[in-house]
């Protein structure tokens, strides 16, 4: 299966989107701020990322920027995680790239189907 970075700071959901992944089968890593998360990237590419909006020392646009200023990381799938629904956020993470946009509280079936969508058919 997949490869697939979480970066999200609140642990209950941290913990349970790790479970959830392994149990789909997919190989999963996970950093607590954007900052970590981006140093996660650049150790071991993954091939899709799900990203927290509020974090600290780091953002999710601002790892999402990093992410789509990178030629190689560019195309990488970048699911965005939020606890708002506010139209210019979803819009502003549109903009720059994102390729999903999900509030929170989210359901698993939701996340399966954006996996389907956003992963390599060969996984």
């Amino acid at each position: 299966m997949a490869r697939i970075l979480i970066i999200e700071d609140e642990v209950q959901i941290r913990d349970n989107l790790v479970r959830f992944l392994r149990l789909e089968g997919h190989e999963v890593a996970f950093a607590e701020d954007g900052v970590a998360g981006l140093q996660a990237i650049q150790a071991a590419t993954p091939e899709l990322v799900i990203c927290d909006f509020m974090m600290p020392r780091m953002d999710g646009f601002a790892v999402l920027a990093a992410l789509r200023s990178d030629k190689a990381l560019r195309q990488l799938p970048f699911i965005m995680l939020s606890a708002s629904a506010e139209p210019e956020r979803l819009d502003t993470a549109v903009a720059m790239g994102a390729s999903a946009y999900v509030t929170k509280p989210f359901r698993f079936a939701e996340m399966r189907e954006l996996l389907r969508q956003h992963l390599p058919a060969t996984t």
